[in-house]
């Protein structure tokens, strides 16, 4: 007998380690947002988005355990978003790719791939590259010179590993991303901008995902580095020579400097920046739009430009809120004086 598509509620509670309030053969068959209509749809909701999805369309609703009674269908968990996370991954598609080394592929006879690795069409494998055990090579991907793709790591379409760049393990490098090009580094010799050479490397530990279209430059030598975990958004820049601390994550339009130093466990929200030749200590929050223009050593929540302590740039906003005020009363106390003056 064919399988029905999409879940029963009563499968899902069970899946997910939950408790059923409503009918068992609700069936649903996507993920959806609270706020969504879609009536084959299961959201989850917490604090003020219970409210919201109760009034929404969608078909089912994780929710807490003490969240208020309904007539629509729940799940009540003690982690409703853990739960949901859960019911992502039962919905996660793996692009297609076949197994073995695609026909129409390029390898060189001087590259290692293993034979449990994967290498879709029209990507390249340069001399001297080692593609490892279960890696995935999705088409149109360039693994360069002397690279190294670790065991379980995914390059997807169009991603590019220049020169000299090692993945750990379980590395996720999506589409258009690039690690190994140049980084940016002149000279001006009285007359014009001349090249540095960049002849260093990068290297990437284990579970590290470079989102889309990112860039993570060589080092002029030595290395630039990313640690275990750390996560990086789309469109994050990193300079070269930069060292980034395992486990910290990176929002989209991040840049950060050359030579600059990252401790573990740092969130960077979007639009972060910092100077060259930096440090950031860990543990470190920065707010989006921060500008690191010097060391952070102490562990905390910074924001600003430059970057500071969360409630000292709470009072900085406050003082200058009030600053067209404050010159308006020294416009009208120099009149004053001034009056007094000429009598």
């Amino acid at each position: 007998m064919e399988r029905q598509p999409g879940w029963s509620l009563a499968e899902l509670a069970e899946k997910l380690g939950g408790t059923l309030d409503g009918p068992a053969e609700h069936r649903v068959l996507r993920p959806a947002p609270a706020e969504d209509d879609d009536p084959t749809g299961l959201a989850f909701a917490e604090g003020t988005y219970i409210e919201k999805a109760m009034a929404s369309g969608v078909g089912a609703v994780i929710v807490p355990l003490d969240a208020p009674a309904s007539d629509k269908p729940l799940i009540r968990h003690p982690r409703p978003r853990a739960a949901f996370g859960h019911f992502l991954a039962l919905n996660q598609r793996p692009l297609p790719i076949s197994e073995g080394v695609s026909e129409l592929a390029w390898v060189s006879p001087l590259a290692t791939v293993d034979p449990t690795a994967r290498v879709g069409a029209f990507a390249v494998v340069e001399e001297g590259a080692t593609v490892g055990p279960n890696a995935r090579v999705y088409p149109f991907a360039y693994v360069g010179e002397g690279c190294s793709v670790g065991e379980g790591s995914v390059l997807y379409p169009h991603a590019v590993l220049v020169q000299d760049v090692t993945l750990g393990a379980r590395t996720i490098v999506h589409a258009g991303a690039v690690l190994g090009a140049d980084g940016f580094g002149f000279v001006w010799d009285g007359k014009r901008r001349v090249k540095v050479p960049q002849v260093g490397r990068v290297e990437v530990g284990a579970d590290v995902e470079v989102g889309a279209n990112s860039a993570v430059d060589r080092a002029t030598a030595g290395a630039t580095r990313l640690k275990e975990g750390v996560k990086l958004d789309n469109l994050v820049q990193i300079g070269h020579n930069t060292s980034i601390g395992a486990h910290t994550v990176m929002a989209s339009q991040t840049g950060i400097a050359g030579s600059t130093s990252i401790g573990e466990r740092c969130v960077f929200a979007g639009q972060v920046g910092t100077a060259d030749h930096v440090s950031v200590g860990d543990d470190v929050f920065l707010g989006g739009k921060a500008g690191v223009t010097k060391d952070i050593d102490v562990p905390g929540r910074y924001l600003g430009f430059p970057a500071q302590p969360v409630m000292d740039e709470m009072r900085t906003q406050a003082a200058l809120r009030k600053l067209p005020d404050l010159l308006k009363r020294i416009k009208e106390l120099e009149k004053k004086v001034s009056d007094l003056e000429s009598r």
